[in-house]
């Protein structure tokens, strides 16, 4: 093979995979934990605070005991958030969780009050999504685009404000879907309790005014939480509160073990509870960046959660993931660092040791107002993507559209896996409209400058094509149209520049060279692809190419850019020489 210069052109050092104990460091977590600060205390109070009701509603939405729903706020919780590469990502239950694993062990037809039977559900919840984390399973979550990630996250934020329409009215809804339930509120507003939501927009108000004091921002959703809270309690109003939910006793979880006997029923339904778990998480980097500058990374979000599951698994917790709202509840309370929901964890375990009969006197209103809030910051902080997506063209436009609405409607393991397909969609068409050939000129001062594919390879002539694209197949029939004709093509040399190529080419675009070169060869002619690496280069002679084409005719590229182009150039000149026969006289 034609080979110039350096053939080991492996890229920077940084980009090798990692192995051994560095993977390990880089999936399961951070050699960066950073230092707890003020805000991160305070965060992690009023999250802990606020996962006492909500963790207790969703629990009993879900069928269970409302205790399960505060054990899910704990060992979970801490864990997960030692370990997530979305610092500020908060894992825990959440009710679609809560709805889908009850509904699992339905299926299963397993007792959902056995604690055996949820610690077993638990674990392998966590272990299949520490499987999809280690093998890197969150990369796939890079071909979301971001009109889809718009999309999913307001449908999320939407679903927050849905879930909360009977804590925050006391309207009780009879509609299934997301878009159902808030249509039937509004209809409906006639029948919400007057002092339910009074309670909850008088705590919205609140929050509104404390957050307007900008010494007092970070610490709005705990104030709003106490002001709003003393009233109904001092004047005793008839709204329910968090004890009307259940008892809270003054006990920490006890250790379970599980039954492995049931695994093999479970094993089917705990896949889709993580796909759910882990779908719900996936918009919290998108929407909640890591205040610290790091970036977030899905497989390691994967991985954390799943250890969170499997530590929380022995102590009596629901399957947990990422829940957009309980982060919302920690970011805007100020939260800097990870250890937030370290501080949440703990905070919750020892408010239930110590505090839990008085928790019992928190409104609902008052949580259904913050938690409205939290929903509203969601909305508004996706408002610029949003407007952008809309201002992009068509085709995104109509791909968050079509997620939302699957987000709302559909569940969340449907939605992602719609989501991924559209994006996917949109990379293929965008893909095939920016894939094009360009002709390669080189001037008398030996740089090479981009021109108009001609419109036939002439004889004798050495023709420069530069390949741009992502070597899918649906390229190959665009890529058709701008290759020039080789009917003329008589002693002529082709030389494909292919350095963006990727390292695994499409099998069409494969066969696309081996028939070029055919062509070519029948016309005494010969096609040059010029710019492998060696990655490429194995698959070239895996697949016969090299030799179709012939050892002199595939060229190696160099750190040097357009070094090997140049070589090549100058021996197709020179053969092109040698083969175009004398002009007689």
């Amino acid at each position: 093979m034609g080979t110039y210069g350096p053939a080991a052109d492996q890229g920077p050092e940084s980009e090798l995979p990692a192995s051994g104990p560095s993977r390990w460091r880089r999936v399961l977590g951070r050699s960066r934990w950073g230092r707890p600060t003020r805000q991160d205390a305070v965060a992690g109070f009023v999250t802990g605070l606020f996962s006492i009701p909500e963790g207790m509603a969703y629990a009993s939405i879900g069928g269970f005991n409302p205790l399960l729903g505060l054990y899910s706020g704990m060992v979970p919780t801490a864990v997960g958030s030692l370990f997530s590469r979305t610092v500020l990502m908060t894992t825990t239950l959440t009710s679609a969780i809560a709805l889908t694993s009850h509904s699992v062990l339905d299926e299963a037809g397993l007792d959902a009050d056995d604690p055996r039977h949820i610690a077993t559900l638990t674990i392998l919840v966590g272990a299949f999504m520490l499987l999809f984390g280690l093998l890197g399973m969150g990369s796939l979550m890079s071909f979301v685009s971001n009109a889809v990630m718009t999309g999913f996250t307001t449908g999320i934020a939407i679903q927050i404000l849905a879930g909360v329409i009977e804590d925050a009215t006391g309207y009780r809804t009879s509609a299934h879907n997301t878009l159902a339930k808030l249509g039937d509120a509004v209809i409906h507003v006639g029948s919400w309790e007057p002092t339910s939501t009074v309670v909850a927009a008088a705590t919205v108000a609140c929050w509104f005014a404390l957050h307007a004091v900008e010494r007092l921002r970070a610490f709005a959703i705990l104030l709003a939480l106490i002001i709003a809270s003393l009233p109904v309690v001092v004047l005793d109003l008839d709204v329910r509160l968090v004890g009307d939910i259940g008892t809270i006793p003054r006990s920490l979880p006890q250790p379970v073990v599980p039954d492995p006997g049931v695994a093999p029923e479970l094993i089917t339904g705990a896949v889709a509870v993580a796909l759910v778990a882990l779908a719900q998480a996936a918009g919290i980097g998108a929407a909640v960046p890591n205040p610290d500058g790091t970036r977030s990374n899905v497989s390691g979000d994967f991985t954390a959660q799943g250890v969170a599951n499997i530590a929380g698994g022995f102590f009596r917790a629901l399957p947990t993931g990422g829940s957009m709202s309980r982060t919302g509840v920690a970011t805007s309370a100020g939260a800097r660092t990870r250890w937030a929901g370290v501080f949440a964890g703990i905070v919750l375990a020892v408010l239930v040791l110590v505090a839990g009969p008085l928790a019992e006197q928190i409104p609902m209103p008052v949580i259904g107002g913050l938690i409205v809030v939290i929903a509203g910051e969601l909305i508004i902080g996706r408002l610029g993507d949003i407007r952008l997506v809309a201002r992009t063209g068509p085709l995104p436009t109509v791909a968050m559209i079509a997620t939302f609405v699957a987000t709302t409607q559909l569940p969340l393991q449907d939605a992602i896996l719609l989501g991924a397909g559209l994006s996917l969609l949109l990379f293929c068409v965008n893909a095939q409209r920016r894939a094009r050939i360009r002709a390669l000129e080189r001037d008398a001062r030996g740089r090479w400058r981009t021109t108009d594919v001609p419109p036939r390879v002439e004889p004798g002539t050495v023709t420069v094509l530069h390949y741009e694209g992502v070597s899918m197949f649906a390229e190959v029939a665009r890529l058709d149209e701008e290759w020039p004709a080789l009917a003329e093509a008589r002693e002529a040399v082709v030389i494909f520049h292919v350095r963006t190529l990727p390292d695994v080419p499409s099998s069409t675009i494969i066969k696309a060279l081996a028939q070029r070169a055919h062509q070519l060869t029948d016309h005494g002619s010969r096609l040059m692809v010029v710019g492998l690496d060696p990655t490429l280069m194995k698959v070239f002679d895996r697949t016969g190419l090299s030799s179709i084409l012939g050892s002199e005719n595939v060229v190696m590229r160099t750190p040097t850019f357009f070094e090997a182009l140049d070589h090549a150039y100058d021996d197709a000149l020179a053969w092109t020489r040698g083969q175009r026969p004398r002009e007689s006289g």
